[in-house]
């Protein structure tokens, strides 16, 4: 049954394919131009996109910058000068209006007002307001769209990174990453579609788990591949010792047969899915080595990046890896830099995180921009929530620490069909409450899928009677931030 379900989607996608270039030889010549083997196999086998783009995509590609642990919106992308002004008074209830709070601050007798200890400019066409602790955002500006009234309902770590990374707060969901390979596939068929680079900061971190990148029900073939730090970048995937290239290549066809033997039998899809990761794994040999191997990479891009970019598993090291995996086809690239959690400390916590990020973050902007990537490139940067404007128990001016504030925050974008060196959004003058153009995860999920021509809608998955999709039953695609 699975199988008619492929030939059907399939025979369905040329339909649509030759309907709109027009019937006749002329297409089929196009089509077969456009689209190798689309008319001679599956998609599956031919390691190409199970669907051809609902419309024009603006994106080809997504690296999604995610900054685990909440980085606060007030000291980084929202300047709020009444928090100084009202340093230490309590902030107002009708400005809270009995929200929920976490557990770490429901108990407090009181909740002080605090102010950014970092000061803010405005910088390039934009006027955008920054923070000194991102000197480096600061100069690419006008080449990204800051969004200052994103909001969710998830207020603890986990939900709410579950919640960005899959569209719903429990797990079993396909991530994002997963959706967009079965949704497009990939561009180069040495390489997998999804792939997971993490590195950690020396703030309070919160933990990453591989349900954050798995596939969910659907086929495991649309997993991420997390790479690593180490001598061997993707776990097994060199041949075992004693074993060369000509009798792994013998082991794996062999391998196919008796799988096929099986599939036939049980017709599981799994075993299908589990010959193409195989099959995969055989062809990362050759192409994995040469692209996690940033030692070649000329001078002017190592300054760019700054020097943490050669040691393996920083932030600007995975930076540098993921214009290059995306440079060489990879359709989605997640990276997670752990150590945003500031409950206390903050002003110095935050500092060395911001380190850690900023000037690697530009880099990539510029990087792609000069290699005219960026326009194909969508480029995310942002937490799972913000942080609240009052200060997690005591305080002093320059030692605060903030509790996780779900109801308005920041995150930034880049490329993609993007609108450059705007800001969107807008949130109170005491950073609470949103008062302008809300943005909720869906609707964040929903422009990302519309930039790299998906409808939200239409990318759907038959799963236990139900059809699922990104964005569950909700979100609107954000047209104002489109160019």
């Amino acid at each position: 049954m699975e199988k008619n379900i492929l030939e059907h989607g399939l025979n369905f996608n040329r339909r649509r394919f030759l309907s709109k270039l027009s019937l006749g030889l002329g297409s089929v010549a196009l089509g077969s131009l456009l689209i190798p083997d689309l008319f001679t196999g599956s998609f599956e086998e031919a390691g190409l996109p199970p669907g051809i783009p609902d419309f024009a995509p603006k994106a080809k590609r997504v690296i999604y910058l995610f900054q685990n642990g909440a980085p606060s919106q007030l000291e980084s992308f929202d300047y709020k000068p009444k928090l100084r002004e009202m340093m230490g008074q309590e902030l107002p209830a009708s400005i809270r209006a009995g929200q929920r709070l976490t557990g770490m601050t429901a108990n407090q007798s009181s909740f002080p007002l605090v102010g950014s200890y970092y000061d803010f400019k405005q910088y390039g066409e934009s006027r955008a307001w920054i923070s000194d602790l991102f000197p480096h955002t600061a100069k690419v500006v006008d080449d990204i769209c800051i969004i200052r009234s994103m909001f969710t309902e998830a207020i603890n770590h986990d939900p709410a990174l579950t919640f960005f990374q899959t569209g719903a707060q429990q797990g079993n969901r396909p991530s994002m990453g997963a959706w967009l390979s079965y949704g497009l596939g990939s561009e180069n068929k040495n390489l997998p579609a999804f792939t997971v680079l993490l590195s950690r900061g020396k703030g309070n971190g919160q933990g990453v788990y591989s349900k954050l990148w798995t596939n969910g029900f659907l086929d495991s073939t649309h997993q991420g591949v997390q790479f690593s730090s180490g001598e061997d970048p993707v776990l097994y995937l060199k041949d075992p010792e004693g074993l060369n290239r000509f009798e792994r290549r013998k082991m794996l066809d062999k391998l196919a047969e008796l799988n096929e033997m099986s599939y036939q039998e049980f017709g599981d899809p799994e075993i299908n899915a589990k010959v193409q990761q195989y099959e995969m794994a055989y062809r990362m040999q050759t192409a994995v080595p040469e692209i996690t191997d940033l030692s070649k990479e000329p001078d002017d891009i190592i300054k760019l990046y700054g020097p943490d970019c050669l040691v393996p598993g920083t932030f600007a090291a995975n930076c540098l890896l993921a214009r290059k995996l995306s440079e060489n086809g990879v359709r989605f690239v997640q990276l997670y830099h752990q150590g945003w959690d500031q409950h206390g400390n903050l002003p110095n916590e935050m500092a060395g995180q911001a380190k850690d990020v900023d000037q690697a973050s530009a880099a990539l902007i510029t990087d792609l921009k000069q290699r005219g990537l960026l326009d194909e490139t969508l480029v995310i940067w942002g937490g799972e929530f913000g942080r609240t404007n009052y200060s997690q128990g005591a305080m002093t001016k320059d030692n605060y620490g903030r509790d996780h504030h779900p109801r308005c925050f920041s995150i930034w974008m880049a490329g993609g069909g993007i609108k450059p060196g705007i800001v969107y959004g807008e949130s109170d003058e005491f950073g609470y409450n949103i008062v302008k153009d809300p943005v909720h995860v869906n609707d964040f999920h929903a422009t990302v899928l519309h930039q790299l021509g998906l409808n939200h809608e239409k990318l759907t998955f038959k799963h236990l009677g139900r059809r699922y999709r990104l964005t569950d039953v909700a979100g609107k695609v954000i047209n104002d931030i489109i160019v």
